[in-house]
């Protein structure tokens, strides 16, 4: 077998198992990512990763894991992809735990587990509330072995500016900035791997993605050519620590251990919230959805937090937030398992969740939508093809992509701890077709010209040119603001049609902004404000896309919610009686419209919207969502 090039970009949990995989097939990988791959984002999960292990005796099942994950996207997903995700999640259990990652264990030496929003069954692994960094830390210690070995070449600090395409379309390398030297060089390579993660930043700062989660590589190949699948939806985390500096994640993990969430019956309601009695406060979520209580899924729980603040003026204080209460259980049992969050919750507000309610307010945690990326269906299984060259293939040939950069797994809303799954699943599954696409290529990347690579450097080194030597009024930070404010305003927890008209429209405005740029350093060396800059830019014209989509979808589904198209199911009414099965067939009606993937293709002129069918070929849209 010949060796062929690839390069993956992005150092979290995706990137790092492709390039395994991919070093494992015999192929050379060259890795780049922002900075040093051991702060990628994917060092921010906190709760746990979804695997039915079954270890607290509750009859959970694989087939179980399957529904809840359908059902909890709202049957947005295509299902194949599903089903070989929660199939093989307990295998990869055993390779992280082989890999030496110290989950949690009970007492008697067993794997524990927890509970997370929007199911019934404890299957989430953990360690303590770190799992993100336990996991990430065992797979960059892969990785250094095999940079021994020469199998895997690290360019940390470098930025992905572009893909270079040969004359036929196909994806043959990449053109990257170092960020210190801001030398713009390309890098040829038989196929391209993005594990880029998510795009929080368009809604910065009320986001708890870290400063590098911008969106951009995915806003460049997509300017290029790369198709864009379900960019509607956008997960609100419930329960998000509002900081002036930046806003911080408390894990859905508070919740799964017992955390209730309330508000004071009495609006600006003065009292410390432990001497408000129990008979006065309000335990919405329990209220309101008695089956699931407090670990409904996020979708859900961030809409009943928006309910009580905005809608009923029930906000703690009068303000944006709500307790999330942990006194009640016992502290020991808190800080071993949520010792991480609570740490963090101490160091930025002072206050001891142990003996006081923290207070929460939802805020942009993690994209359902992303690259659309292919998959092939086992006839006999119903799953993945194993090791088709189709599956996480962009639409660009020789360009894949995996881990939140893609839309594959989520639908419209994602289960808590299913996004370390889907994050380590995809970049195994990408590295496996990656190397089955580079084996069958008959002619390498190092026969083609140098014509494309030498003209998309020009191209990247005009842009850099222009930026640095722009003098107007705009600044790059004010034009972030003014992206996220607009975002979250607009195409936040709740929407409207009008708002997104005028967004859209502004979102233009923004853009044109640009040519009237002022960076305020020309530093040929390690100029930050040049690489922010352009980042921002490919953050509005991503964020055009996810206002576009959302403008265009005329329904509440999942994440993505338009009270002008709301129909909730009827109050005290189950399966069977009259009202419910009427409510079923509306839903059902609607289904017939709108059960479908939205795909945004480039265009200068502005995204253009249409749509393909899901694949449902495993569990009908029988039962709609009801957590009541």
């Amino acid at each position: 077998m010949n060796a062929r090039s690839v390069i993956v970009v992005g150092g979290g949990l995706g990137g790092l198992l492709a390039s395994l995989r991919i070093a494992a097939s015999g192929h050379r990988v060259q890795l780049f990512s922002l900075f040093e791959v051991m702060r990628s984002h994917s060092v921010c999960a906190q709760g746990g990763i979804n695997a039915v292990l079954n270890t607290k005796g509750e009859g959970d099942s694989v087939e179980q894991h399957i529904f809840d994950t359908i059902k909890g996207g709202s049957y947005l997903a295509n299902q194949p992809p599903i089903k070989s995700l929660c199939e093989d999640a307990p295998g990869l259990i055993g390779t992280f735990e082989r890999m030496g990652v110290a989950f949690s264990r009970t007492p008697e030496g067993t794997l524990d587990q927890r509970l997370f929003g929007g199911v019934k069954n404890r299957r989430t692994c953990f360690a303590g509330a770190s799992t993100g960094q336990q996991l990430l830390y065992s797979l960059d210690q892969q990785v250094r072995r095999l940079e021994t070995e020469k199998q895997i070449e690290k360019f940390e600090w470098w930025e992905f500016l572009a893909i270079v395409k040969d004359p036929n379309g196909r994806c043959r390398g990449i053109v990257a900035m170092n960020l210190r030297s801001l030398e713009v060089r390309a890098f040829r390579a038989d196929a391209v791997v993005l594990a880029t993660g998510g795009f929080g930043q368009i809604y910065s700062p009320k986001t708890t993605c870290s400063t590098n989660s911008t969106g951009a590589a995915a806003s460049r190949v997509f300017q290029q050519g790369a198709r864009f699948a379900n960019a509607e939806f956008f997960q609100f985390h419930p329960t998000a620590m509002i900081g002036d500096d930046k806003t911080r994640l408390m894990s859905e993990a508070a919740r799964g251990e017992g955390g209730r969430i309330w508000v004071p019956r009495q609006a600006h309601d003065r009292r410390e919230p432990l001497a408000i009695p129990e008979a006065e406060r309000f335990y919405f979520l329990e209220e309101w959805y008695p089956s699931f209580g407090n670990t409904v899924p996020r979708d859900l729980a961030s809409r009943a937090i928006w309910k009580v603040t905005r809608e009923m003026g029930l906000g703690v204080a009068g303000r944006d937030q709500v307790y999330l209460d942990l006194t009640h259980l016992d502290s020991h049992q808190v800080e071993t398992r949520l010792g991480a969050i609570l740490s963090i919750y101490r160091k930025f507000s002072g206050v001891d969740p142990l003996s006081t309610p923290m207070t929460i307010f939802p805020a942009a945690h993690y994209s359902m939508g992303g690259l659309w990326v292919d998959f092939e269906k086992d006839a006999n299984t119903g799953g993945l093809r194993a090791n088709s060259l189709r599956n996480h293939a962009t639409s660009i040939p020789g360009l894949y992509a995996c881990g939140e950069c893609d839309y594959a797994y989520h639908g419209a809303n994602r289960l808590g701890a299913n996004s370390l799954l889907s994050a380590a699943f995809s970049g195994r599954v990408a590295g496996e077709a990656v190397s089955a696409y580079v084996s069958g290529l008959e002619q390498s990347v190092e026969s083609d010209s140098h014509a494309a690579f030498d003209a998309e450097i020009r191209y990247q080194n005009q842009i850099n040119h222009h930026f640095i030597h722009a003098d107007g009024e705009e600044n790059p930070y004010d034009l972030h603001r003014r992206l996220g404010s607009m975002m979250m305003d607009s195409v936040g927890v709740v929407r409207d049609n009008s708002k997104l008209n005028e967004t859209v429209a502004t979102l233009v405005e923004l853009e044109q902004a640009f040519a009237r740029l002022k960076l305020g350093e020309a530093n040929p060396w390690a100029n930050q404000t040049l690489a922010y800059a352009r980042q921002v830019f490919d953050m509005v014209k991503l964020a055009q896309v996810v206002a576009a989509s959302a403008l265009a979808r005329d329904e509440c589904r999942g994440a993505h919610h338009k009270p002008s198209f709301e129909d909730p199911a009827p109050e005290h009414s189950q399966a069977g009686h009259k009202d419910f099965e009427a409510f079923r067939q509306r839903w059902k009606d609607n289904n017939q419209k709108w059960l479908k993937t939205t795909i945004a293709d480039y265009h200068p002129d502005g995204p253009r919207i249409g749509y393909e069918p899901v694949d449902t070929s495993l569990i009908a849209p029988e039962e709609p969502r009801d957590y009541r």
